[in-house]
Parts: C-alpha cells; sequence; structure tokens
C-alpha cells in the first residue's frame, strides 16, 4: 500500500509540474504531501508519543524549564538550555515529550504523564503530592528521582524517602568515600551495557537493585531501581552529575552520560 500511494504521489507532482509553471504552488503541496506520507509510514503501527514530566517547582538546584529563561544571557541560562535540549534528544529517539511542571504536583498533573523526573529538589513536597506520587507510581507510573550529597540539599529540607520509601529505597547520610571520582552503571536490566559516568561524594542509597557504583567499590551504591506491582518503576540516584550530563569532570572527557540517561529513560518508558 505504502508503494502505491507513494508511486501515485510522485506521478501526480510529474504531470503538474509538466503542464505548467503557474502550478508550482499545487506541486509543493503534493510534495509535502509526499513527505508526509513517508512520515506516516515509517511510524511503527499503533506507536503512540510517551511522555516525562519534569518537576521544576521545588527548588530544583540545577533543572528549570528553559522557556521561563528566555533572553538570559548568563552562564546559568546557558546551562539550562544545555540539560533542556539533551534531556530532548534522548526523549525524541525514544518517541517521547518532555514536559516542565512549575506547579504542585496532583493527579491531574501526572495524567498522562509516563516518567516523573525530579532532580535534586531543595523543598518538601506536600502530603498531597506525596499521596499522588504514591498512586501514580501504584498505578504503573514512573519515578525518576535524583538526590546528591547535603551540600546541595538535604533529607531535612527534602522529604525524599517518603516518595521513595513506600517501595522498599530509602535515601541515607553522605556517602563517606567523598573523595573518589568517576563511576559507572552495570549492565543489566536498565543499563544495556556498562557505562561509564561521573561520581564524586554523592549519597549512599538502600534497597531496590544496585546498579550504580563507585570505581573504587561497590561497598555503598549510588543508584538502584525498583518494580513496583502493575507495572510501576523507580530509579533512585544518589548522584545528580550524570543526570546532569556532566561528560568531564576532574580530567575524564568521555563519561557516557547521553547513553546512560537514554537507557534508564527506556527501561522506565518501557
Amino acid at each position: 500500500m505504502k508503494r502505491l500511494l507513494l508511486d501515485y504521489l510522485r506521478a501526480g507532482l510529474q504531470t503538474t509540474l509538466q503542464k505548467n509553471a503557474k502550478a508550482a504552488v499545487l506541486a509543493l503541496a503534493v510534495s509535502l504531501l509526499l513527505l508526509q506520507a513517508n512520515q506516516l509510514f515509517a511510524q511503527p503501527a499503533g506507536a503512540k508519543s510517551q511522555r516525562i514530566v519534569v518537576d521544576v517547582a521545588h527548588g530544583q538546584r540545577f533543572w528549570k524549564d528553559a522557556a521561563s529563561l528566555a533572553g538570559d544571557t548568563s552562564a546559568t541560562a546557558v546551562r539550562v538550555r544545555y540539560l533542556n535540549g539533551e534531556l530532548a534528544k534522548n526523549a525524541a529517539s525514544l518517541n517521547a515529550t518532555v514536559n516542565y511542571l512549575n506547579a504542585a504536583i496532583t493527579p491531574a498533573a501526572l495524567a498522562g504523564c509516563d516518567v516523573l523526573f525530579i532532580h535534586i529538589p531543595s523543598a518538601k513536597y506536600t502530603p498531597a503530592e506525596t499521596q499522588a506520587i504514591g498512586q501514580y507510581v501504584r498505578q504503573g507510573g514512573s519515578l525518576f528521582m535524583v538526590m546528591d550529597a547535603d551540600f546541595w540539599s538535604t533529607l531535612e529540607q527534602v522529604n525524599a524517602n517518603e516518595l521513595v520509601g513506600p517501595f522498599g529505597i530509602t535515601y541515607k547520610n553522605n556517602n563517606p568515600d567523598g573523595q573518589s571520582s568517576g563511576g559507572y552503571a552495570s549492565a543489566g536490566k536498565v543499563s544495556t551495557k556498562r557505562f561509564s559516568i561521573p561520581y564524586h561524594g554523592a549519597r549512599i542509597v538502600e534497597g531496590g537493585t544496585p546498579f550504580c557504583f563507585s570505581n573504587q567499590t561497590e561497598k555503598n551504591p549510588f543508584g538502584v531501581y525498583a518494580e513496583a506491582k502493575n507495572g510501576g518503576k523507580i530509579i533512585a540516584m544518589g548522584d545528580g552529575m550524570a543526570s546532569l550530563y556532566m561528560n568531564s569532570w576532574e580530567g575524564v572527557n568521555d563519561y557516557q552520560c547521553a547513553p546512560f540517561m537514554q537507557d534508564a529513560l527506556a527501561w522506565l518508558l518501557k
């Protein structure tokens, strides 16, 4: 069917061009239709775009909506645009879109959301918000939660464990191995292969299945994942650098942040 339609459109375009130059507008319209037909048939049958929602309403230390920084040329704004762009590229390759939520997290805000991304907040989530997030995961939604060392936000400032605790995960104190640099994500259910990712300091994460470790030891993992009933999934990270797409850190310039994020999001979106 695709071949017949494309042949028909091509034949129509050639005939139109042969008649007179006045038909150029129609020819352009036909060519656009041809392009759309190609794109239509290139889509897998039943393909549906998924949605990643980024929380930016709880004092996030790094992530913001670049649209809110129009005209801002500061280093912070440049960094935000870089982050937004990298996440958008990962999402597009997974047939997903990215939306930024600068408001309370409610069941209505999570309707149609496939992954909720929370990165180093510095403010507490209300009881209504923790309930909405828990219900969302229990009903099959995915949560990508990132914390870091106390320097960025403490467990007294952020009730992160109220979000991940119901699913068997706990954020603990700062990793005692605060001087080591460099880590990796092991191959397994989340990462299709071992990825070299940045790590420094961080926060210990317990529970779930560990998959992110310091290059020096696997004693205190900084990344775990868990699966809830009804298909809900959680990734909890205790270091924010990989999800900040920090490909260079302390003399290493080839960390694999984008591939790591690609696999993490792909697993959460399954």
